[in-house]
């Protein structure tokens, strides 16, 4: 099997548009946004543009910062999907999730919250996130971190889906982008540096599951 691919990149926007934005809104708070890593195709750029700037552009302070991430998986988009879209379940992909549980009538719609107990070792005990989006045609899903004791305070994320197809062979580019408060004490390098690292590695962690069943050898998402 082919090695799965990921990148991350910082925000980024020429000091040109800023300056209009400012402008035009008279607010140091322009949107940010993010461009593709590096290490993909033309074509695959081309496509995923739009989705950037509709589904990963965020509006960043200077207390702030933000990233976007992506990763390749060699498997069809609606296998990976079935594991992105489980709000009740991130365990399937996600590191140093130790448990996750949410409302006895719980049901998959906007406003819904999971409750997230964290592995030891990390700046964090628990986590409460809300589900803020959840698009099952365009592959789009995103959540906020709303309580819990942790140090990724207003952390918003969104998570975009992407199949592609080329003389027979399907894959599929995963895209996710944050925008987090900068912690008192910390940088902006060190708070996005942490938080790509874990966002990184849940997109490889993706890659394998979905993989795996892609290969036939699991049946399928549980």
């Amino acid at each position: 099997m082919e090695q799965s691919e990921s990148s991350s990149t910082h925000l980024h926007q020429q000091p040109e548009q800023q300056q209009q934005q400012q402008q035009q809104t008279g607010s140091s708070d322009p949107t940010h946004h993010l461009t593709l890593p590096p290490g993909f195709t033309p074509e695959e750029s081309n496509n995923l543009s739009s989705s950037i700037t509709n589904f990963h552009s965020y509006r960043v302070n200077s207390t702030q910062c933000s990233s976007l991430l992506a990763q390749r998986i060699h498997a069809p988009p609606h296998v990976v999907w079935s594991a992105v879209r489980r709000f009740e379940k991130p365990q399937i992909y996600k590191h140093f999730i130790k448990s996750c549980s949410v409302s006895e009538n719980f049901s998959m719609h906007v406003g819904a919250t999971r409750d997230v107990n964290v592995i030891s070792g990390l700046p964090a005990n628990t986590s409460t996130e809300r589900l803020d989006l959840l698009d099952d045609e365009k592959y789009v899903t995103g959540f906020s971190i709303i309580g819990g004791e942790h140090r990724l305070r207003n952390y918003r994320s969104v998570t975009s889906v992407h199949g592609f197809e080329n003389d027979g062979i399907i894959w599929t580019v995963v895209l996710e982008s944050y925008v987090v408060d900068v912690p008192d004490g910390n940088t902006e390098e060190d708070t996005r540096l942490f938080a790509d690292t874990v966002v990184k590695l849940n997109l490889q962690k993706l890659a394998s599951v979905a993989e795996t069943i892609a290969r036939g050898a699991t049946a399928d998402i549980s």
